[in-house]
């Protein structure tokens, strides 16, 4: 992006599993913020992780043996769709730069990855349409054979070699591909921390810097964007409940 380029609103750190997304999102909004931009990290997550932790308390190894493939690609189009609705009310009300921590281009890459029918990802993309894309979109290219050594230090799940590839290609595969801004994520946090940062403005006009929010406001625009997030996530699983896989 040119230096002298608007500062982006939106910025999305996309990838597989094992990329660093978490990590890396929350270092560029922590590192923004310190140069004084209004920045903060939100997570768009479609709550694979989550359904997860209910699976293992049933004895069953993943989300999907808990909930089926179909439902579990219901599920997390859902969830994703009602964070998104919650990350961009937050943005239009704040006003600020949100890092965002997955986009809907993960909900795509995943139907490609759990091999969903395409009219499947036809019907999330029409879901999904309303979204604008964000300013900056960057993708975590990490090596499978990496990014499953980082999953498994991380100790907490588990992830194939032949499902990491699929959904390296599930990426590679999407036709925004070409829009991403593609980054090296094999190296060392700090060195994917400095990349991602070389990529946008360095220099941020007065306009885009921080003013102290008061608490009455602060806890007006929660109280709001938890309501809309929760509208919006029953609108979307009527959508997919009626339409279906």
């Amino acid at each position: 992006m040119p230096s002298n380029s608007p500062f982006p609103r939106t910025v999305a750190l996309i990838g597989i599993d094992g990329s660093g997304k978490t990590t890396q999102a929350h270092r560029l909004a922590e590192t923004l913020a310190a140069e004084g931009i209004r920045a903060s990290y939100r997570q768009n997550a479609g709550g694979r992780h989550f359904v997860g932790r209910f699976a293992a308390w049933f004895g069953r190894p993943d989300a999907e043996a808990l909930v089926g493939r179909r439902a579990m690609l219901v599920i997390e189009a859902v969830l994703r769709w009602g964070a998104i609705v919650r990350t961009l009310l937050y943005q239009a009300f704040t006003g600020s730069t949100v890092v965002m921590d997955r986009y809907a281009f993960c909900q795509y890459a995943s139907m490609r990855s759990h091999h969903a029918k395409p009219r499947a990802e036809r019907r999330a993309r029409l879901a999904y349409r309303l979204f604008p894309p964000p300013d900056v979109t960057f993708l975590l290219a990490v090596s499978p054979q990496v990014a499953q050594e980082r999953i498994d230090r991380r100790g907490y799940d588990r992830e194939e070699l032949s499902f990491l590839e699929d959904a390296d290609a599930a990426y590679r595969s999407l036709p925004e591909f070409p829009t991403f801004v593609v980054i090296d994520a094999d190296g060392t946090a700090d060195e994917v921390a400095a990349a991602l940062r070389a990529h946008l403005p360095a220099d941020v006009p007065v306009s885009y810097r921080h003013p102290r929010a008061t608490a009455l406001l602060v806890t007006s625009r929660t109280a709001v964007l938890a309501f809309g997030s929760l509208l919006a996530g029953l609108a979307a699983l009527g959508y997919q409940l009626l339409e279906g896989f």
